[in-house]
């Protein structure tokens, strides 16, 4: 694992450990002095500070009077229905002895918020453990999402490691010749029977296919099936019914009965009939691993007797049985790495790169794990 990746690593753990660290401060913190009196304390700040606001501008010099007295008793009742022993009630106290004057400026407004500066305070301890407990949320988060990505980098490593591991110079031709062959086989096969063969017997094959989910061709869009289903034009080929598709509607009513319909159907649907091909009955190289090929082989073998010669037929049966017939998995290897690992990719092997990277990125996950166990409970 690159310097990058490392320091990633270590940023999520120590990142997590430093924000579990925080919540567990604020949590004290609120505990210290009591949840609900510091909502109380909360409360009272609001209302003391919503005061000031509402009546700093009719309450000072020689504004409204009526407004001045209705503020100080406002002030005073707030303050005096506050329990004596609340954290910051001194602060309410110190505010209102403040604002006990015959007249008020705009100056002591501002001193009488700065006198409440202690209850503000103690109030922020709740949003501040608001705001730790989203953090550590958020950490926790971000860990897990460094996990995923680690554990995937691992994956990758490994598979790379083994593949360094494989015989580049094993005869993978044993494995490539049969899968060449039969792909060779059913395109041939394939282009001959849709070439020569009506579009309903193509069709017929493909529902048919629909059985084999590891060897069935793409579905036949519903109105296009019917129409050759149905339709006497179905019997025709289907380059014969893309081409009577670009004929024009009196030229093509020498040949079938509904030319509107042909087209409509045939020419909206020209990109499937067209890639409609043999490549979702083929085997890729390298090919998948022995179980997979197996199951597959054996849905092809049956989908391919549709269409195609026996020949044909028995070169699937010949990959069904490959995995029995040859060093498979080892050949597999070979055939993945020689595919696969690039001459940069060789080097790193070479040099032990991949080999120190797997390591970083183990220990990465290691700690991010215990990171991970040790903020677990009660987050």
């Amino acid at each position: 694992m690159s310097g990058e990746g490392a320091d990633e690593g270590e940023d999520a753990a120590a990142t997590l450990r430093a924000a579990r660290a925080k919540l567990d401060d604020a949590r004290a913190a609120v505990a210290d002095h009591g949840e609900e009196r510091l909502r109380t304390v909360r409360e009272a700040h609001r209302e003391a500070t919503g005061l000031l606001d509402r009546y700093e501008g009719r309450a000072t010099g020689t504004g409204d009077f009526a407004a001045f007295v209705e503020f100080q008793e406002a002030f005073v009742q707030l303050t005096e229905g506050l329990d004596d022993d609340l954290p910051a009630r001194s602060a309410f106290e110190a505010a209102n002895d403040l604002l006990d004057q015959r007249r008020l400026g705009e100056d002591d407004f501002e001193r009488a918020r700065a006198e409440l500066a202690p209850a503000a305070e103690l109030a922020g301890l709740l949003e501040a453990r608001e705001e730790a407990r989203a953090d550590f949320e958020a950490a926790r988060r971000d860990a897990r999402r460094r996990l995923r990505d680690l554990g995937e980098r691992i994956d990758s490593l490994e598979r790379l490691r083994r593949l360094g591991e494989a015989d580049l110079d094993a005869p993978v031709e044993r494995l490539r010749d049969p899968v060449e062959e039969y792909n060779d086989a059913v395109r041939g096969a394939w282009a001959e029977f849709r070439r020569e063969a009506s579009a309903r017997e193509v069709f017929s094959v493909v529902e048919a296919s629909r059985a084999y989910p590891l060897a069935a061709l793409p579905e036949t869009p519903p109105d296009l099936r019917s129409y050759v289903m149905e339709a006497p034009a179905g019997e025709e080929s289907i380059p014969t019914l893309l081409e009577y598709a670009d004929y024009s509607n009196s030229k093509l009513s020498h040949y079938v009965e509904d030319p509107a319909a042909l087209r409509t159907r045939v020419g909206t649907h020209r990109t499937y009939l067209e890639r409609l091909d043999a490549d979702p009955l083929t085997v890729s190289w390298p090919p998948p691993d022995a179980e997979s090929l197996r199951y597959r082989a054996s849905e092809l073998v049956s989908v391919v007797a549709r269409f195609a010669p026996e020949s044909v037929v028995a070169a699937a049966r010949r990959l069904r049985d490959l995995p029995g017939r040859i060093d498979y998995d080892r050949l597999r290897e070979s055939a993945l790495a020689r595919d696969e690992l690039d001459e940069r990719e060789r080097e790193r092997l070479e040099q032990g790169a991949v080999e120190e990277e797997l390591t970083a990125a183990r220990e990465e996950r290691d700690r991010i794990e215990a990171a991970l166990a040790e903020t677990e409970t009660d987050g």
